[in-house]
């Protein structure tokens, strides 16, 4: 079973590309810049050997990959944690009526979670909060008001996502993390 989707979702789906490494140039070199690049072509995190390359490059970075990769070992029960509490505040999400059914369709938005985490790993891996691309983000309003997205609902899942990835880390280190995802909550907080 899949969603129907409209030919303008379709159109939007694939300029709805949130990260950019454009302004990293002036402080990244190319093949770095390509690391990142890839991992994000291929929409994964960035692998162990993606961080070794980095960190071989800017060993001064080595801190900043190792969050990273906590991140993307413990994604899932972030993104499963998350979940849990965004249906605590929106129980009728994806019941019948509720802006998230039927369950493919809460599939595909749960997904979305873990996209935005891994793009936020990618700026967190990469000391860079100009991670993100204005243009993508304007296609991605465009698709989530196509798309009927519940606005609120996914902007207290960020928030959610956010608040379970901090977990992850002892308190002196969450002031220095929580900037990535402040980004990408106040980007969406904009939409319409």
């Amino acid at each position: 079973m899949s969603i129907n989707l409209s030919d303008r979702a379709k159109e939007l789906i694939p300029k709805s590309r949130i990260v950019s490494f454009a302004s990293w140039q002036a402080n990244y070199s190319q093949a770095e810049i390509e690391i990142f690049q890839k991992a994000d072509d291929e929409k994964r995190y960035l692998s162990d050997r993606d961080l070794e390359l980095i960190q071989n490059i800017k060993p001064d970075l080595a801190g900043n990959l190792a969050k990273a990769k906590l991140l993307r070992e413990n994604a899932k029960e972030i993104v499963d944690r998350a979940r849990t509490k965004l249906l605590e505040a929106y129980p009728n999400l994806t019941k019948p009526g509720g802006d998230l059914y039927p369950p493919i369709r809460a599939e595909a938005w749960w997904r979305d979670f873990w996209q935005f985490l891994r793009c936020i790993t990618y700026g967190i891996a990469g000391a860079n909060l100009n991670y993100l691309a204005a243009e993508g983000l304007e296609n991605m309003e465009l698709l989530y008001q196509e798309l009927k997205v519940p606005l609120l609902a996914m902007v207290t899942g960020l928030e959610n996502l956010k608040y379970f990835s901090l977990q992850e880390f002892p308190t002196t280190e969450r002031v220095a993390i929580a900037p990535y995802f402040d980004k990408l909550i106040a980007e969406m907080k904009q939409f319409k």
